[in-house]
């Protein structure tokens, strides 16, 4: 963990800005709606400010949760979902495996064999490439290039069976739902630096939402709360 406070020089104090952040990760909520929720409770906060904590604090909430998150299984399933950035349409390739945790997350401009390629390659940095046993994706000729380059580089095991089965993906697609919602609240991006970072937080704060943290169950909304209190080391 990093040890040094990430809330250094901030004018509000750690619990406030980790409040906004959370709330707006986990909840289908704009900017101005956490503005005037905070106006209600006497505090006053510009929409712009939280969206500079959330721009910031979501990537560093990603990165402090990777150590603390619980094993995925070795069936993954792998699809992409769209997202608009600044008026265009961009590529969120996603991987769950077969009982709904999330494995990893990538923001693209492509939806080609190296966007793929490059998905696997970061995937494959949070999860050991060698335990894993099947790969469910839809039928995009993407996929099987990519997956065939991996295992021609020695990156990906041979016995890796790659499949591409529709209804072993429904679990995926239902999964997009968690993201588009807060997508659609937000707006849409406006900058591809800021949405990956926005992105990053929107499905950490979902694998949290899932149990997937290491003595924090599902449902456990106040142990969520204190793990992530605890990460940035805010005493709870």
């Amino acid at each position: 963990m990093n040890s040094k406070s990430p809330f250094k020089w901030r004018h509000f104090q750690e619990e406030f800005i980790l409040l906004c952040v959370r709330w707006y990760l986990r909840y289908p909520l704009s900017y101005r709606n956490l503005e005037e929720m905070m106006a209600e409770r006497g505090l006053s906060v510009a929409h712009t400010t939280i969206y500079r904590w959330v721009v910031t604090y979501s990537l560093e909430l990603n990165q402090r949760c990777r150590s603390h998150l619980r094993s995925t299984n070795d069936s993954w399933r792998v699809d992409e979902t769209y997202i608009k950035v600044k008026g265009d349409w961009k590529y969120l390739y996603r991987a769950i495996d077969s009982n709904g945790n999330s494995i990893d997350f990538l923001l693209t401009d492509h939806r080609d064999a190296p966007a793929a390629k490059k998905f696997f390659l970061k995937a494959f940095g949070h999860s050991d490439s060698r335990k894993i046993r099947v790969i469910n994706t839809d039928k995009d000729k993407a996929y099987p290039k990519a997956i065939e380059e991996l295992k021609e580089s020695g990156i990906l095991p041979d016995s890796v069976e790659h499949r591409t089965v529709k209804y072993l993906n429904n679990i995926i697609e239902q999964d997009h739902r968690f993201i588009k919602r807060r997508v659609v609240a937000s707006q849409h991006f406006r900058e591809f630096g800021s949405a990956s970072r926005t992105i990053s937080g929107y499905e950490t704060m979902n694998m949290i939402r899932k149990g997937q943290i290491k003595n924090v169950e599902r449902g456990n909304v106040l142990g969520q709360i204190k793990f992530i209190h605890s990460i940035f080391g805010i005493a709870v």
